[in-house]
């Protein structure tokens, strides 16, 4: 399969690992041209029976995903009519990621927040190198709550309290603590993480595939469908929409430079002045 046209994400196949960069620039912004390339990749890799590993990382040393485009939430409906019966667009993008036949692995090195962080998390696999990865879920901070999985995914991870912690605190995970919680799989040194990545993707590719494949259904097997709980979480993140003082800090979070560069970098600060 050729992966061609696509503007923020380059993408070299070779010796069955898929290579997917993301390269949007200023900070890898997740905003509809973003999702709607990652969508198009999960979707062509599903069907891509000489892929069979992915390695998701970044051009950009300091941003990973900076986080989800806050001007796009702010512009979604506000008003549950029904309870949701099917997963949207983003919940049904990630759970297409974590359920590929392919195994699925991120190199994250740089700020990876919001909905960065939860398309990690819906990966098989996350490596963070040591001072350069930052992970974190901000979202309480401006009102909402992570609504792309991070209340699903996480606490499958790292256990309820860790992940509440997370979520509540909005702080800043460097990759040291992310590892010694279970967020990321390794922490390792900017020179180590390439190499360590590259051979193990290749390794995994050296292997049968459908063994591979196999191997992900039975260990998806040993904890239950994370569906109905996405379910829930959409639905309390659209109930957020309509709080008042959500409206305003995500008004202020743009007024006050939030998804340029220079802010994105010390974020933890802009979080709490709101």
């Amino acid at each position: 399969m050729s992966y061609d046209g696509y503007r923020c994400l380059r993408i070299e196949v070779d010796g069955g690992v898929a290579f997917a960069t993301l390269d949007h620039p200023p900070i890898n912004l997740l905003d509809l041209e973003l999702m709607s390339e990652l969508d198009r990749l999960s979707r062509e890799l599903a069907t891509d029976a000489d892929v069979r590993v992915l390695v998701l990382s970044s051009a950009d040393p300091e941003f990973f995903i900076a986080h989800a485009d806050v001007a796009l939430i702010a512009q979604l409906p506000t008003e549950l009519r029904v309870k949701p019966t099917e997963l949207g667009f983003f919940h049904a993008m990630v759970e297409r990621y974590r359920t590929l036949p392919q195994a699925t692995i991120a190199k994250i090195e740089g700020r990876t927040r919001g909905g960065g962080s939860e398309l990690v998390l819906s990966l098989d696999m996350r490596f963070a190198a040591i001072g350069r990865a930052v992970l974190a879920q901000p979202e309480v901070a401006l009102g909402i709550i992570p609504g792309g999985s991070g209340t699903q995914r996480l606490p499958r991870l790292v256990g309820r309290g860790r992940a509440l912690e997370v979520i509540l605190g909005c702080d800043d995970f460097s990759a040291e603590l992310a590892e010694r919680y279970g967020y990321v799989n390794r922490a390792l040194a900017p020179a180590a993480i390439g190499p360590f990545v590259e051979r193990l993707a290749r390794r995994i590719a050296s292997f049968p595939p459908g063994a591979v494949r196999r191997a992900k259904e039975a260990a998806a097997a040993a904890e239950p469908s994370p569906v109905q709980g996405l379910l829930v979480e959409d639905e309390c993140f659209t109930r957020t929409l309509s709080d008042p003082e959500t409206r305003r800090r995500m008004r202020a979070f743009l007024e006050a430079g939030g998804q340029t560069r220079d802010v994105e970098l010390d974020l933890e600060r802009l979080l709490t002045r709101f």
